[in-house]
């Protein structure tokens, strides 16, 4: 018995660092175009589209996200109002601060802690953790956050929702710089 847990756990251990080993990383582009500044990019008015989709693909939500975004100094402040396929709205106040090492700390009302992240190339990856409602209960989960410029005016972002290192949604979102 001793030596079928340990075989198990070596199995669940090799198929972790397989999955990690296999995420992309924000490295992967660097020197892609167009550079992807998000202080730029988010200064001023932009809009949003986006969907959420469960653990099998399908979708569940839809959403639009109204964004106001403001530079001073070494901070961004993002106001983004979602209104939700079925009514709902939500405001989140982003305050994103560009550190001397080139990473991001960003804080919002809704999110746990800080959130971390780093920019290369075309891409932004950002970290956080963020307690969800869903069908009447609330899970904290971990987002893994990117973000990649298409052209001046378009941003592609795809985010993986985790539990326990498992993917239980995606939320795919679409931005258009007005």
């Amino acid at each position: 018995m001793l030596k079928a847990k340990s075989y198990i756990r070596y199995l669940l251990l090799t198929a972790v660092m397989l999955l990690a080993g296999c995420s992309a990383k924000i490295d992967d582009y660097q020197g892609t175009q167009p550079h992807f500044d998000i202080f730029s990019y988010f200064q001023g008015d932009s809009r949003a589209w986006g969907m959420v989709q469960d653990h099998s693909g399908k979708q569940t939500r839809r959403f639009a996200v109204v964004i106001h975004g403001e530079v001073v100094a070494d901070t961004l402040t993002l106001h983004e109002d979602f209104t939700y396929n079925d009514g709902e709205k939500q405001t989140r106040i982003w305050h994103i601060r560009r550190l001397a090492d080139g990473s991001y700390k960003g804080t919002a009302g809704d999110i746990i802690g800080v959130a971390v992240g780093r920019e290369q190339g075309n891409a932004f990856n950002w970290h956080y953790v963020m307690d969800v409602t869903s069908g009447g209960s609330s899970y904290r989960l971990t987002f893994d956050d990117w973000l990649f410029m298409q052209d001046d005016e378009h941003v592609f972002n795809v985010t993986s929702l985790k539990k326990f290192g498992v993917e239980v949604a995606k939320v795919t979102l679409f931005f258009d710089k007005k």
